[in-house]
């Protein structure tokens, strides 16, 4: 029998009651309280006239309100739910004490080790395991999570391990408990990630709590299904490359290869045997369309295609051929092209660098991607899922403090999600506690670009032009984290994206940068 007792929290009560309890000679198996004024009581069951004595004298007690039977004490649900999930879970989970004996083995990891609960509790566990030193582990003072391969009585287990704390008198400390270790057959998770990939999409993969971003969500899964080229648009670092990820995984083609064409900073000939093959070191290369038949081609900064380039794919998405340089003979291709850039198309057709007829093929479905100022509620949920990923693939718990949060939403973030993702990468991997504060982010500041304190000594011998460069190298390199290409750059500093990359390379700022090559019809 199990009575729950609704009352004040009172120093003194639980005694008045378990008193009322020995004067009937009742043995007491278990007591509870919790913080909300309830004791339970765990007693064997009654008679009736014994059950009808007791009740009057506990609700006489001075503090009681009221009290009924229930059907079980909270500790027997919790364990009752414990056992229920631990005997439900397929991979085998064994909790170990502070000396590596067994405390806990599920029943995945009884059938394995071919043991009952009661006969495996209090073994070593290092008598049924290969390739990692639990006891070694679990002696070091600063003990952090760990997934490594465990052979668990000779077969191979992808094993996470998290250490068990419990809280000490001081409430600012703990005490070590042991570890939990669960144990994941190669196997199970092979058909877990396949499971995955069949039935959901990239789409899942895309953040989208904001207005703009779940309106551009809904537009490009209806254009996906369509099988004609788009165009996608957006600022450096807004996701384009993830977005047409997700088109391809949304649409028909998407039992075969989605196949990404990076051309910034190739050379024109690179471009035009990377795109369409040609002959490299004397031997013949197969392009990427090709590669990418029946399935998607994405060329990222399509507006830095030469012009020879352009015209090739022109006729391509006109009679979906292709010609290789090495003379081979026409190889008919049923390629989707999606293409994406950050510039305006239209002002580079009208500078004779792209051309207008490439274009009007290309801007036949088109999806404009939002930055990150105008979609600034993905901020946050964008912050956690990095610092999540970030965090369990170095064996981590970290979470952003209020301080931290207040900064990251506030911030402009000219660099978009690629910036925010760099700078929370940097910052996770180089924390030491557990906490991410504003100082942990290292973020330019954007308000000071322009004050950089450049001082020169008054014996400085160099001439003005070493000293215009080193203002002009330290500026960039202030610049560069927060504006991270040359066209960024170029737009906050006013000069041509050209000049702001040959810079880049000439300092040696950022990724290496090339030349464009100047397009001609």
């Amino acid at each position: 029998m199990r009575l729950q007792v609704f009352c004040e929290n009172r120093m003194g009560i639980a005694r008045e009651i378990l008193d009322i309890l020995v004067q009937y000679e009742i043995d007491v198996h278990g007591i509870e309280a919790d913080h909300a004024g309830r004791v339970y009581l765990n007693f064997p069951n009654l008679e009736f006239e014994t059950f009808k004595g007791i009740m009057p004298q506990i609700r006489m007690i001075p503090g009681v309100v009221d009290v009924s039977t229930v059907p079980y004490m909270p500790l027997e649900r919790e364990q009752q739910e414990l056992k229920t999930l631990m005997r439900a879970l397929p991979e085998p989970i064994i909790s170990v004490d502070p000396k590596g004996n067994i405390v806990i083995a599920n029943n995945a990891a009884q059938r394995i080790l071919k043991l009952n609960g009661e006969q495996a509790k209090g073994t070593p566990l290092k008598q049924w395991i290969k390739g990692f030193n639990v006891n070694k582990w679990l002696a070091q003072k600063d003990r952090t999570p760990q997934s490594t391969f465990i052979q668990l009585k000779n077969t191979t287990y992808l094993c996470d391990i998290h250490p068990l704390s419990v809280s000490a008198y001081d409430p600012d400390q703990t005490v070590q408990a042991g570890a939990v270790l669960t144990f994941k057959s190669p196997e199970r998770l092979g058909r877990q990630v396949s499971a995955f990939q069949q039935t959901s999409g990239e789409f899942d993969m895309v953040v989208a709590e904001s207005a703009a971003m779940k309106k551009l969500i809904r537009q490009a899964k209806k254009l996906s299904q369509l099988d004609a080229p788009f165009l996608l648009v957006g600022d450096i670092g807004t996701g384009k490359e993830l977005l047409a990820k997700s088109c391809h995984q949304h649409s028909l083609r998407r039992d075969h290869g989605f196949v990404i064409a990076n051309i910034g900073g190739m050379a024109a000939d690179a471009v035009d045997r990377t795109l369409f093959g040609g002959v490299e070191n004397g031997h013949p290369v197969e392009g990427l369309i090709v590669k990418a038949n029946r399935g998607t081609l994405f060329i990222d900064d399509v507006e830095l295609l030469p012009a020879v380039s352009q015209q090739k794919l022109l006729s391509f998405l006109q009679d979906h051929q292709v010609t290789p340089e090495t003379g081979d003979m026409i190889k008919e291709v049923d390629c989707r092209i999606i293409a994406a850039t950050s510039d305006n198309l239209l002002e580079c057709c009208d500078k004779g660098e792209f051309r207008s007829d490439l274009y009007y093929r290309l801007n036949v479905l088109t999806l404009h991607l939002p930055n990150l100022q105008e979609r600034r509620t993905d901020i946050l949920p964008l912050a956690d899922h990095f610092i999540t990923r970030f965090s369990e693939s170095q064996g981590k718990f970290v979470s952003l403090s209020t301080a931290a949060r207040n900064m990251i939403t506030q911030y402009p973030w000219p660099g978009n999600v690629r910036q925010l993702e760099n700078a929370l990468l940097r910052a996770v991997s180089l924390l030491e506690g557990d906490v991410l504060e504003p100082e942990h982010l290292h973020l330019p500041n954007l308000n000071d670009d322009e004050n950089l304190n450049f001082v020169m000594d008054d014996n400085f011998e160099g001439t003005l032009d070493s000293a215009v460069r080193k203002f002009e190298a330290e500026l960039l390199r202030r610049l560069y984290p927060a504006y991270p290409s040359s066209r960024q750059l170029g737009k906050k500093l006013g000069v041509s994206h050209t000049a702001i990359a040959n810079k880049l390379r000439d300092y040696g700022i950022g990724k290496t940068h090339q030349k464009k090559t100047p397009k001609t019809h």
